[in-house]
């Protein structure tokens, strides 16, 4: 791909590497194109375990490429919805996706990241919602995503005022799961994906689509969708596979059926 770099390691876990480093990884065309097209693709393929995404040149993305050529899309809500489809189909991936954030995560750069399951950055990352600065509303999933993860307030301060905060910061309101050096970085989350990757595919799967929808369910919905779930992995092979492992004092292997 053009501006994209996918890796495939012996886990089933999938490294999706935004690929311009001369711009900091800005989303151009080509870029959300290619992006769409993968999440889309990877979220149909039953055998990836888990994903990291991650950007080249020691940067995670700058946010939209302001300075592209035309994409050829003739009207912007055209685009819009365009960047909503992508959006959506790294949201609705059914395996865990980690961002790994180094440097900038900034606009549509920070929401890309904020619509993985998990962030982990390096304690030289620093992040903003920094559409107000180019005179532009927040987007690619932002005003959802970041209430959600850090509350109505902190997120209209970060949406409001366009600052740039440190790691450290992004910590401390709960925009990140873990803070590590930057030397630590990559031996850190491939730790993650690996420990996800042993991990039984359907009971996560269920787990997550049930975290991912908690704020738009009462407690009575959520019971029963846990009902559910749990008659759906109890009938499992993996379950079979756990309870045989456990009595036998071994590690599962899950296969996801």
């Amino acid at each position: 791909m053009e501006t994209l770099i996918l890796e495939r390691d012996d886990r089933n876990i999938v490294t999706v590497t935004l690929n311009r480093p001369e711009k900091k990884n800005a989303i151009n065309g080509p870029m959300w194109t290619e992006l769409f097209e993968t999440f889309t693709e990877l979220g149909h393929d039953d055998s990836v375990r888990a994903m990291i995404l991650t950007g080249a040149g020691g940067e995670f993305c700058s946010g939209a490429d302001l300075g592209a050529e035309d994409d050829g899309v003739q009207h912007q809500l055209g685009r819009m919805d365009y960047f909503a489809h992508m959006a959506l189909a790294l949201h609705h991936m059914p395996f865990p996706t980690i961002a790994k954030i180094d440097g900038v995560a900034a606009g549509a750069g920070l929401n890309l990241g904020l619509g993985c399951d998990l962030i982990v950055a390096s304690d030289r990352a620093r992040f903003s919602e920094i559409f107000h600065r180019r005179g532009l509303a927040i987007d690619l999933g932002g005003s959802w995503l970041l209430p959600r993860l850090i509350g109505l307030h902190r997120a209209k301060e970060l949406a409001f005022f366009a600052d740039v905060i440190s790691a450290e910061e992004a910590d401390r309101i709960g925009i990140v799961n873990r803070v590590v050096a930057h030397a630590e970085l990559d031996d850190f989350v491939h730790d993650w994906a690996g420990r996800l990757a042993q991990a039984p595919p359907l009971a996560l799967q269920l787990t997550k689509r049930m975290l991912t929808n908690a704020f738009s369910m009462s407690l009575d919905e959520a019971l029963q969708y846990e009902g559910m779930a749990q008659s759906v992995t109890i009938a499992s092979d993996d379950v079979r596979e756990a309870f045989a492992a456990f009595f036998k004092k071994t590690s599962p292997t899950f296969k996801g059926r």
